[in-house]
Protein backbone atom coordinates (compact mmCIF):
# COMPACT_ATOMS: atom_id res chain seq x y z
CA UNK A 1 0.00 0.00 0.00
CA UNK A 2 1.12 3.34 -0.28
CA UNK A 3 1.81 5.74 2.23
CA UNK A 4 0.47 8.93 2.84
CA UNK A 5 3.30 10.87 1.60
CA UNK A 6 3.11 8.86 -1.67
CA UNK A 7 -0.87 9.93 -1.65
CA UNK A 8 0.19 13.66 -0.66
CA UNK A 9 2.45 14.13 -3.47
CA UNK A 10 0.73 15.59 -6.51
CA UNK A 11 1.12 13.17 -9.56
CA UNK A 12 1.91 14.74 -13.11
CA UNK A 13 -1.02 13.83 -14.55
CA UNK A 14 -3.44 16.92 -14.31
CA UNK A 15 -6.34 14.58 -13.24
CA UNK A 16 -7.24 11.05 -13.20
CA UNK A 17 -9.39 10.02 -15.97
CA UNK A 18 -9.97 7.00 -14.50
CA UNK A 19 -12.60 8.69 -12.44
CA UNK A 20 -14.09 10.34 -15.04
CA UNK A 21 -15.16 7.53 -16.90
CA UNK A 22 -16.56 6.51 -13.61
CA UNK A 23 -18.28 9.80 -13.26
CA UNK A 24 -19.96 9.73 -16.52
CA UNK A 25 -21.03 5.93 -16.51
CA UNK A 26 -22.76 6.93 -13.20
CA UNK A 27 -24.73 9.27 -14.34
CA UNK A 28 -25.35 7.79 -17.48
CA UNK A 29 -26.70 4.89 -15.50
CA UNK A 30 -29.10 7.31 -13.43
CA UNK A 31 -30.58 8.70 -16.45
CA UNK A 32 -31.41 4.77 -17.08
CA UNK A 33 -32.73 4.49 -14.00
CA UNK A 34 -34.98 6.77 -14.14
CA UNK A 35 -36.40 6.33 -17.77
CA UNK A 36 -36.81 2.91 -17.39
CA UNK A 37 -39.10 3.85 -13.82
CA UNK A 38 -41.57 6.02 -15.99
CA UNK A 39 -41.43 4.01 -18.89
CA UNK A 40 -41.58 0.78 -18.64
CA UNK A 41 -44.45 0.11 -15.51
CA UNK A 42 -46.16 -2.68 -17.43
CA UNK A 43 -43.12 -4.61 -17.87
CA UNK A 44 -42.26 -6.71 -15.11
CA UNK A 45 -38.76 -7.85 -16.54
CA UNK A 46 -37.89 -4.66 -17.39
CA UNK A 47 -38.84 -2.95 -14.47
CA UNK A 48 -36.96 -5.76 -12.84
CA UNK A 49 -33.74 -4.78 -14.79
CA UNK A 50 -33.86 -1.62 -12.21
CA UNK A 51 -31.84 -4.22 -9.58
CA UNK A 52 -28.58 -3.88 -11.27
CA UNK A 53 -28.42 -0.34 -12.36
CA UNK A 54 -29.28 0.99 -8.79
CA UNK A 55 -25.73 1.09 -8.00
CA UNK A 56 -25.96 4.67 -8.95
CA UNK A 57 -25.93 5.58 -5.18
CA UNK A 58 -23.30 3.79 -3.97
CA UNK A 59 -21.21 4.05 -6.61
CA UNK A 60 -21.88 8.13 -6.76
CA UNK A 61 -21.23 8.41 -2.88
CA UNK A 62 -17.99 6.37 -3.03
CA UNK A 63 -16.71 8.27 -6.11
CA UNK A 64 -17.70 11.54 -3.95
CA UNK A 65 -15.84 10.41 -0.99
CA UNK A 66 -12.54 9.40 -2.88
CA UNK A 67 -12.32 12.87 -4.94
CA UNK A 68 -13.06 15.06 -2.07
CA UNK A 69 -10.56 12.92 0.17
CA UNK A 70 -7.56 12.46 -2.91
CA UNK A 71 -8.11 16.24 -3.38
CA UNK A 72 -7.21 17.12 0.11
CA UNK A 73 -4.56 14.90 0.84
CA UNK A 74 -3.03 16.41 -2.39
CA UNK A 75 -3.38 19.53 -0.85
CA UNK A 76 -5.00 20.51 1.94
CA UNK A 77 -7.15 22.88 3.24
CA UNK A 78 -8.73 24.83 6.45
CA UNK A 79 -12.18 23.90 6.32
CA UNK A 80 -12.59 27.87 6.44
CA UNK A 81 -11.78 27.50 2.41
CA UNK A 82 -13.29 23.67 1.60
CA UNK A 83 -16.75 24.70 3.37
CA UNK A 84 -18.05 27.55 1.69
CA UNK A 85 -16.69 26.61 -1.57
CA UNK A 86 -18.09 23.18 -1.64
CA UNK A 87 -21.60 24.44 -0.43
CA UNK A 88 -21.65 27.23 -2.61
CA UNK A 89 -21.48 24.83 -6.13
CA UNK A 90 -24.17 22.29 -4.81
CA UNK A 91 -25.95 24.55 -2.38
CA UNK A 92 -26.82 27.27 -4.77
CA UNK A 93 -27.78 24.69 -7.33
CA UNK A 94 -29.63 22.71 -5.18
CA UNK A 95 -32.00 25.19 -3.71
CA UNK A 96 -32.68 26.89 -7.41
CA UNK A 97 -33.78 23.18 -8.51
CA UNK A 98 -35.42 22.18 -5.68
CA UNK A 99 -37.18 25.84 -6.48
CA UNK A 100 -37.76 24.36 -10.18
CA UNK A 101 -39.13 20.63 -8.89
CA UNK A 102 -41.67 22.43 -6.54
CA UNK A 103 -42.73 24.49 -9.07
CA UNK A 104 -43.80 21.55 -11.70
CA UNK A 105 -44.99 19.23 -8.96
CA UNK A 106 -47.54 22.06 -8.51
CA UNK A 107 -48.79 22.30 -12.04
CA UNK A 108 -52.11 21.57 -11.93
CA UNK A 109 -53.08 21.88 -8.15
CA UNK A 110 -54.68 24.59 -6.55
CA UNK A 111 -52.10 27.63 -6.01
CA UNK A 112 -51.43 28.97 -2.71
CA UNK A 113 -48.52 30.44 -1.60
CA UNK A 114 -47.78 29.77 2.06
CA UNK A 115 -48.76 26.13 1.34
CA UNK A 116 -46.29 26.32 -1.49
CA UNK A 117 -43.00 28.35 0.70
CA UNK A 118 -43.73 25.42 3.51
CA UNK A 119 -43.66 22.88 0.93
CA UNK A 120 -40.48 24.27 -1.14
CA UNK A 121 -38.79 25.04 2.34
CA UNK A 122 -39.63 21.27 3.70
CA UNK A 123 -38.24 19.42 0.21
CA UNK A 124 -35.20 21.48 0.53
CA UNK A 125 -34.52 20.32 4.23
CA UNK A 126 -35.14 16.52 3.34
CA UNK A 127 -34.14 16.93 -0.14
CA UNK A 128 -37.83 15.55 -1.23
CA UNK A 129 -38.30 18.02 -4.07
CA UNK A 130 -38.03 15.88 -6.69
CA UNK A 131 -36.86 12.27 -6.90
CA UNK A 132 -33.33 12.81 -7.09
CA UNK A 133 -32.05 15.50 -4.90
CA UNK A 134 -31.40 13.51 -2.17
CA UNK A 135 -28.55 13.03 -3.23
CA UNK A 136 -27.24 16.79 -3.55
CA UNK A 137 -28.75 16.53 0.31
CA UNK A 138 -26.48 13.56 1.26
CA UNK A 139 -23.49 15.09 -0.50
CA UNK A 140 -23.47 18.52 1.55
CA UNK A 141 -24.16 16.38 4.66
CA UNK A 142 -20.66 14.49 3.21
CA UNK A 143 -19.07 18.02 3.23
CA UNK A 144 -20.21 18.84 6.57
CA UNK A 145 -19.18 15.80 7.94
CA UNK A 146 -15.99 15.93 6.29
CA UNK A 147 -13.37 16.73 8.35
CA UNK A 148 -14.27 13.65 10.90
CA UNK A 149 -13.38 11.41 7.55
CA UNK A 150 -10.59 12.60 6.80
CA UNK A 151 -9.70 12.33 10.71
CA UNK A 152 -11.25 8.42 10.69
CA UNK A 153 -8.63 7.80 7.61
CA UNK A 154 -5.65 8.89 8.95
CA UNK A 155 -6.59 7.16 12.54
CA UNK A 156 -7.24 4.15 11.36
CA UNK A 157 -4.26 3.65 8.89
CA UNK A 158 -2.86 0.87 9.77
CA UNK A 159 -6.49 -0.96 9.99
CA UNK A 160 -8.23 -0.38 6.53
CA UNK A 161 -9.51 -3.62 5.86
CA UNK A 162 -10.90 -3.52 9.38
CA UNK A 163 -12.58 0.20 8.78
CA UNK A 164 -14.28 -0.87 5.29
CA UNK A 165 -15.34 -4.80 6.67
CA UNK A 166 -16.96 -3.08 10.03
CA UNK A 167 -18.50 -0.19 7.78
CA UNK A 168 -19.74 -2.63 4.99
CA UNK A 169 -21.06 -4.98 7.68
CA UNK A 170 -22.65 -2.18 9.59
CA UNK A 171 -24.67 -0.98 6.23
CA UNK A 172 -25.74 -4.74 5.45
CA UNK A 173 -27.55 -4.82 8.74
CA UNK A 174 -29.51 -1.73 8.09
CA UNK A 175 -30.22 -2.18 4.78
CA UNK A 176 -31.46 -5.83 5.82
CA UNK A 177 -33.42 -4.52 8.07
CA UNK A 178 -34.91 -1.97 5.82
CA UNK A 179 -35.55 -4.40 3.21
CA UNK A 180 -37.15 -7.43 5.60
CA UNK A 181 -38.44 -5.45 8.31
CA UNK A 182 -39.63 -2.42 6.83
CA UNK A 183 -40.08 0.58 8.98
CA UNK A 184 -38.01 -0.47 11.71
CA UNK A 185 -34.79 1.42 10.82
CA UNK A 186 -36.67 4.94 9.94
CA UNK A 187 -35.38 6.70 12.96
CA UNK A 188 -31.38 6.42 11.48
CA UNK A 189 -32.07 8.72 8.94
CA UNK A 190 -33.57 11.55 11.94
CA UNK A 191 -30.74 13.67 10.96
CA UNK A 192 -28.70 12.20 8.48
CA UNK A 193 -28.92 10.52 5.18
CA UNK A 194 -25.49 9.45 5.27
CA UNK A 195 -25.72 6.57 7.29
CA UNK A 196 -27.53 4.60 4.37
CA UNK A 197 -24.23 4.88 2.49
CA UNK A 198 -21.50 5.51 4.80
CA UNK A 199 -19.39 1.87 3.92
CA UNK A 200 -19.35 3.16 0.58
CA UNK A 201 -18.32 6.44 1.41
CA UNK A 202 -15.57 5.55 3.72
CA UNK A 203 -14.47 3.05 0.99
CA UNK A 204 -14.14 5.79 -1.34
CA UNK A 205 -11.85 7.82 0.93
CA UNK A 206 -9.74 4.51 2.08
CA UNK A 207 -9.34 4.29 -1.94
CA UNK A 208 -8.20 7.55 -2.15
CA UNK A 209 -5.41 7.25 0.29
CA UNK A 210 -4.50 4.41 -1.40
CA UNK A 211 -5.42 5.34 -4.75
CA UNK A 212 -2.10 4.54 -6.52
CA UNK A 213 -1.92 0.89 -5.31
CA UNK A 214 -6.23 1.02 -5.79
CA UNK A 215 -5.69 1.87 -9.50
CA UNK A 216 -2.46 -0.53 -10.07
CA UNK A 217 -4.70 -3.91 -8.72
CA UNK A 218 -7.70 -3.00 -10.97
CA UNK A 219 -5.02 -2.72 -13.65
CA UNK A 220 -3.49 -6.22 -12.88
CA UNK A 221 -6.76 -7.57 -12.18
CA UNK A 222 -8.96 -6.58 -15.04
CA UNK A 223 -9.24 -10.13 -16.06
CA UNK A 224 -10.40 -11.29 -12.34
CA UNK A 225 -12.70 -8.23 -12.28
CA UNK A 226 -14.44 -9.45 -15.80
CA UNK A 227 -15.05 -13.17 -14.52
CA UNK A 228 -16.54 -11.83 -11.48
CA UNK A 229 -18.80 -9.08 -12.29
CA UNK A 230 -21.33 -11.23 -14.29
CA UNK A 231 -21.38 -13.71 -11.62
CA UNK A 232 -22.61 -11.23 -9.02
CA UNK A 233 -24.74 -10.03 -11.58
CA UNK A 234 -26.51 -13.16 -11.92
CA UNK A 235 -26.18 -13.79 -8.00
CA UNK A 236 -28.10 -10.39 -7.91
CA UNK A 237 -30.58 -11.50 -10.35
CA UNK A 238 -30.89 -14.42 -8.11
CA UNK A 239 -31.97 -12.88 -5.42
CA UNK A 240 -34.49 -10.39 -7.27
CA UNK A 241 -36.34 -13.57 -7.99
CA UNK A 242 -36.08 -15.61 -4.94
CA UNK A 243 -37.85 -12.22 -3.24
CA UNK A 244 -40.26 -12.73 -5.90
CA UNK A 245 -40.92 -16.24 -5.02
CA UNK A 246 -41.65 -15.32 -1.30
CA UNK A 247 -44.27 -12.88 -2.36
CA UNK A 248 -42.59 -9.61 -2.69
CA UNK A 249 -43.78 -7.25 -5.67
CA UNK A 250 -41.58 -6.43 -8.45
CA UNK A 251 -41.11 -3.29 -7.29
CA UNK A 252 -40.16 -4.32 -3.76
CA UNK A 253 -37.64 -7.02 -5.03
CA UNK A 254 -36.03 -4.86 -7.12
CA UNK A 255 -35.50 -1.69 -4.37
CA UNK A 256 -32.34 0.26 -4.75
CA UNK A 257 -31.57 -0.50 -1.03
CA UNK A 258 -31.56 -4.09 -0.03
CA UNK A 259 -28.27 -6.50 0.78
CA UNK A 260 -28.02 -7.53 -2.62
CA UNK A 261 -27.91 -4.63 -4.09
CA UNK A 262 -25.24 -3.35 -1.92
CA UNK A 263 -22.77 -5.99 -2.70
CA UNK A 264 -23.21 -5.80 -6.64
CA UNK A 265 -22.66 -2.02 -6.25
CA UNK A 266 -19.31 -2.67 -4.20
CA UNK A 267 -18.67 -5.04 -7.54
CA UNK A 268 -19.46 -2.60 -9.84
CA UNK A 269 -17.48 0.51 -8.24
CA UNK A 270 -14.35 -1.67 -8.70
CA UNK A 271 -15.73 -2.86 -12.58
CA UNK A 272 -15.96 0.78 -13.50
CA UNK A 273 -13.13 1.85 -12.14
CA UNK A 274 -11.53 -1.24 -14.23
CA UNK A 275 -13.23 0.23 -17.06
CA UNK A 276 -11.87 3.81 -16.11
CA UNK A 277 -8.35 2.36 -16.16
CA UNK A 278 -8.33 0.34 -19.65
CA UNK A 279 -10.06 3.25 -21.02
CA UNK A 280 -6.81 5.96 -20.38
CA UNK A 281 -4.23 3.01 -21.43
CA UNK A 282 -6.19 2.96 -24.45
CA UNK A 283 -4.87 6.67 -25.71
CA UNK A 284 -2.53 7.61 -23.06
CA UNK A 285 -1.01 10.35 -24.79
CA UNK A 286 -4.42 11.61 -25.86
CA UNK A 287 -6.16 15.21 -24.46
CA UNK A 288 -9.71 13.33 -23.33
CA UNK A 289 -11.54 16.65 -24.70
CA UNK A 290 -14.79 14.32 -25.35
CA UNK A 291 -14.24 13.00 -21.89
CA UNK A 292 -13.51 16.48 -20.50
CA UNK A 293 -16.71 18.13 -22.09
CA UNK A 294 -19.09 15.10 -20.99
CA UNK A 295 -17.99 15.14 -17.20
CA UNK A 296 -18.06 18.91 -17.25
CA UNK A 297 -21.60 18.50 -17.62
CA UNK A 298 -22.76 15.79 -15.52
CA UNK A 299 -23.52 17.75 -12.96
CA UNK A 300 -25.76 19.91 -15.30
CA UNK A 301 -27.08 16.79 -16.60
CA UNK A 302 -28.18 14.95 -13.48
CA UNK A 303 -29.85 18.19 -12.14
CA UNK A 304 -32.08 18.52 -15.53
CA UNK A 305 -32.62 15.37 -16.62
CA UNK A 306 -35.91 15.02 -15.03
CA UNK A 307 -37.46 18.07 -15.85
CA UNK A 308 -36.85 16.77 -19.42
CA UNK A 309 -38.22 13.65 -18.50
CA UNK A 310 -41.01 15.40 -17.18
CA UNK A 311 -41.46 17.34 -20.12
CA UNK A 312 -41.49 14.33 -22.44
CA UNK A 313 -43.89 12.20 -20.82
CA UNK A 314 -46.49 15.54 -20.41
CA UNK A 315 -46.36 16.36 -24.65
CA UNK A 316 -46.16 12.63 -25.30
CA UNK A 317 -46.59 10.49 -22.71
CA UNK A 318 -49.74 8.93 -24.26
CA UNK A 319 -47.63 8.34 -27.66
CA UNK A 320 -44.98 6.32 -25.68
CA UNK A 321 -47.65 4.50 -23.35
CA UNK A 322 -49.23 2.84 -26.56
CA UNK A 323 -45.70 1.35 -27.71
CA UNK A 324 -44.26 -1.86 -25.91
CA UNK A 325 -42.84 -0.18 -22.72
CA UNK A 326 -38.77 -1.41 -24.54
CA UNK A 327 -39.27 0.40 -27.20
CA UNK A 328 -40.64 3.06 -24.82
CA UNK A 329 -37.57 3.07 -22.86
CA UNK A 330 -35.26 2.79 -25.91
CA UNK A 331 -36.68 5.95 -27.59
CA UNK A 332 -37.18 7.96 -23.68
CA UNK A 333 -33.41 7.22 -23.50
CA UNK A 334 -31.75 9.49 -25.95
CA UNK A 335 -34.25 12.57 -25.77
CA UNK A 336 -33.69 12.54 -21.69
CA UNK A 337 -29.88 12.34 -22.16
CA UNK A 338 -29.47 15.07 -25.03
CA UNK A 339 -31.72 17.13 -24.35
CA UNK A 340 -30.56 17.09 -20.15
CA UNK A 341 -26.72 17.43 -21.72
CA UNK A 342 -28.14 20.48 -24.37
CA UNK A 343 -29.24 22.14 -21.23
CA UNK A 344 -26.19 21.60 -19.16
CA UNK A 345 -24.20 23.18 -22.11
CA UNK A 346 -26.46 26.27 -22.39
CA UNK A 347 -26.08 26.63 -18.55
CA UNK A 348 -22.04 26.16 -18.53
CA UNK A 349 -22.18 29.40 -21.28
CA UNK A 350 -24.55 31.46 -19.09
CA UNK A 351 -24.50 33.90 -16.47
CA UNK A 352 -26.92 31.10 -14.62
CA UNK A 353 -23.59 27.96 -15.16
CA UNK A 354 -23.23 28.23 -11.53
CA UNK A 355 -27.17 27.70 -10.25
CA UNK A 356 -28.22 25.56 -12.54
CA UNK A 357 -24.92 23.30 -13.80
CA UNK A 358 -23.30 23.94 -10.41
CA UNK A 359 -19.79 25.67 -11.64
CA UNK A 360 -18.48 28.84 -12.70
CA UNK A 361 -19.06 30.10 -15.89
CA UNK A 362 -17.01 28.93 -18.70
CA UNK A 363 -17.27 29.86 -22.19
CA UNK A 364 -13.92 28.37 -23.10
CA UNK A 365 -14.10 26.56 -26.27
CA UNK A 366 -12.02 23.51 -24.93
CA UNK A 367 -14.69 22.50 -23.65
CA UNK A 368 -16.32 21.88 -27.25
CA UNK A 369 -15.55 18.05 -27.93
Amino acid sequence: MDSPETVKRPTRRRKLYELEVVRVLTFACVIGVHVVSHTAQGSAPIVGSLILLHFTREVFFALTGFVLTLSYLRKPKPMREFWPRRFLLVGVPYLVWSLIYCIISAIGKPFDLWQFLQHYFWASLTGTAYYHMYFLLVTMQIYLLFPLLVWLVKATRRWHWLLVSLSFALQLTISAFDQYKPGSMHWINLFSNVINYQAFIIAGAVGAYHSTAVLQWVRVHRRLIAVITPIAAALTIGAYLLQLSWGYSVYAASTAYQPAVLVWSAVVAVALLAIGAWWVDRRPEDPHRTLDYLSDRSFGVFLAHPLVLWLLLLVAGGLLNSWPPLVSTIVAYPIVALGALGIADVARRSILSLPLAGRPRSTRRKNIP
